[in-house]
């Protein structure tokens, strides 16, 4: 009987989380400005915090963020709108240039008895399509960008109500100390994350930026955009953000610009990736390999690119939430990337805990 209960307890659980997956993706239109909201608001709070501290008035701290954001919001949908618009008036010019240049290599390539012949090429690998590709997806950027208004107005809202909902909840539950200790350590794990992940996409936006603009490739800062999104996402953002930069590098400017390029991506998130990030973001704010590569799919497959750009965000939040619990920290362990004996020690002290409470 006991098993039975378990059973169904799982059945219905899965059936639950079925029904959550199946409600996100038909209301996507609604839930993507929120998400995106709740990220902007999450990391915005320190930052008006700081400012109340200081003794800045509640509502004046959240005018500040806000025309804060507004203005740097502005320019950046304006620089970037502006790039993606240049950019695919001039696709079929670089269309055109990556065919001749397939088309130069191929004697080469020939030459060193690779069989390889122009229709088996264009067959499988067509490179005026995987410029194509390059305009979707800097397609897909701009429509993520016009509903940056509508965000603004969302984390208007969240900012004011941040204020007072510390004080709502002591007066409409009981035992409401415990419930904000605990939200406030959620919340603090949430915001340690999420304030070191944007530092370091946004430093390593800013480095991609500079590189091509010393290197004379087009559209920089567009492109210091796309590593800065690419960058929340571990192991194969990087990657992804790196082709569109080095193909336009191949086209506008040659193979050993190119391939300086690709360099400067490489060792920009060797750096950040591998040395800075690992020192502040510790063991415990990771995710396993295949925990990241099935978020992205399926965070995806919700949400298109702005699921893509949120997917490693949104687990891990969902993450924190599970390691806060007693009874689903098992979960959470499973899903991060420490390893065995730091696995193993965490499950211990969560079990000491659960027997102390």
């Amino acid at each position: 009987m006991m098993k039975e209960s378990q059973g169904l307890k799982w059945l219905l659980g899965l059936a639950g989380v079925i029904v959550i997956i199946a409600g996100l993706k038909s209301a996507e239109t609604i839930v993507i400005p929120i998400m995106l909201a709740l990220f902007v608001a999450i990391i915005s709070m320190p930052f008006q915090r700081l400012l109340t501290k200081r003794g800045v008035p509640p509502s004046l701290s959240v005018l500040i963020v806000l025309l804060t954001l507004v203005v740097f919001g502005s320019l950046l949908v304006t620089i970037v709108t502006q790039s993606i618009d240049s950019f695919i008036s001039r696709l079929p010019t670089y269309q055109a240039r990556m065919q001749e240049i397939m088309a130069e290599l191929l004697p080469y390539i020939e030459g060193h008895g690779l069989p390889l012949s122009k229709e088996l090429v264009m067959e499988h690998f067509n490179p005026g399509q995987a410029m194509g590709l390059v305009g979707t997806m800097l397609a897909n950027v701009g429509s993520l960008l016009t509903n940056l208004f509508l965000v603004l107005f969302i984390v208007i809202f969240l900012l004011l109500e941040e204020a007072a909902f510390s004080k709502k909840l002591r007066v409409a539950l009981p035992n409401a100390t415990k419930q904000l200790s605990s939200a406030s350590g959620f919340m603090r794990q949430v915001n340690q994350y999420l304030m070191i992940k944007t530092t370091i996409s946004f430093a390593t936006g800013i480095l991609v930026t500079c590189w091509l603009w010393i290197l004379d490739v087009d559209f920089p800062v567009l492109w210091g955009l796309i590593a800065m999104l690419m960058n929340y996402i571990p192991n194969v953002g990087s990657l992804i953000a790196a082709v569109p930069a080095v193909l336009l590098s191949l086209v506008q400017l040659g193979v050993g610009d190119a391939m300086l390029v690709a360099a400067g991506y490489i060792a920009i998130n060797v750096v950040m990736g591998n040395l800075i990030e690992p020192r502040y973001m510790g063991r415990g704010l990771g995710l396993s390999p295949l925990v990241v590569f099935l978020s992205l799919i399926i965070w995806g497959w919700l949400f298109g690119p702005a699921g893509m750009f949120l997917s490693i965000p949104l687990t891990m939040i969902v993450k924190i939430a599970l390691e806060q619990n007693h009874s689903t920290a098992w979960i959470g362990i499973m899903l991060g990337s420490e390893p065995l004996d730091e696995a193993v020690a965490k499950a211990d002290q969560l079990a000491q805990q659960s027997g102390e409470s």
